[in-house]
């Protein structure tokens, strides 16, 4: 298939290289003209494209001409409003359909689910009153609209592993919550997933991309901590337990789909070299 991967960050860098390796056409996009001639020199076919949120960039139409386009662009929840996002999937959206490509996967995110103290799953009723994420709810909306493809949504629990220890944000502060069930994903089961979904060619659907198991933070920050040499939080939060949700996973393992690291105390962590 051509395949174009709309962002080749932490997840589309390393899918885009899997994907290669099945003997796909690949092309990808950054926003960076720096990245984009370090790629080019690692034999990785790519153009610049921003979506600010009006698409700009050089060559962008080539992203286009393909199979299926995987939409990798993670919303910019800290320095941009709610309504950023939507519209960057809506120019996207625009620029898919005039083109008649016929797949879509959207990765989107599982902080779509409210906290509801118990476990969700794909057929849970989601709202724009209900949603933990409105930005992510509204450009799955957008994309389900009058699609004249074939779209699969995959919502991931928090992508970690390699350079991602998700006990180093918590190094030595206080008050964390700790007794909380994970939901989480390496980054290499993340990949597999996409391309199982590729593979098995699972449209048309949505899924929970989450390990099946769920331990709890103050385990995994504690395992890092002792792992990777680092302190761990000073302290922990002693009152009533905080809301949360236990995502499901399991829709995608009833299509054959194996993690290879159920467990997020079993992550591996590559330490990102300073330059």
């Amino acid at each position: 298939m051509k395949i174009s991967i709309i962002g080749l960050g932490w997840l589309g860098l390393p899918l885009a290289r899997r994907l290669a390796q099945k003997g796909h056409q690949v092309l990808g996009s950054t926003t960076s003209p720096e990245k984009h001639r370090q790629l080019l020199d690692e034999g990785i076919d790519n153009v610049v494209f921003r979506l600010d949120p009006h698409p700009s960039g050089n060559g962008f139409n080539r992203l286009f001409d393909a199979d299926l386009v995987v939409v990798n662009i993670p919303p910019k929840r800290r320095s941009m409003p709610e309504t950023f996002h939507p519209e960057q999937i809506k120019y996207l959206k625009t620029l898919i359909k005039q083109a008649g490509v016929g797949r879509v996967i959207y990765t989107s995110s599982t902080s779509v689910y409210p906290n509801t103290n118990n476990e969700v799953t794909e057929t849970t009723k989601l709202c724009l009153n209900s949603t933990g994420h409105s930005a992510v709810f509204g450009a799955e909306n957008i994309l389900r609209e009058d699609a004249a493809y074939d779209l699969t949504v995959i919502r991931f629990g928090g992508l970690l592993g390699m350079d991602r220890v998700p006990g180093s944000y918590f190094s030595g502060k206080e008050n964390v919550a700790g007794d909380v069930p994970v939901n989480y994903i390496h980054q290499v089961d993340a990949v597999r997933l996409i391309a199982h979904v590729i593979e098995k060619e699972l449209w048309g659907e949505t899924y929970n991309g989450v390990c099946p198991i769920h331990p709890k933070k103050r385990e995994v920050y504690e395992k890092n901590a002792q792992e990777m040499g680092f302190a761990p939080p000073k302290s922990y939060r002693q009152q009533d337990l905080p809301d949360f949700k236990v995502v499901s996973g399991e829709r995608i393992m009833e299509t054959g789909f194996v993690f290879e690291i159920e467990n997020p105390l079993n992550f591996y962590y590559i330490p990102k070299v300073s330059k």
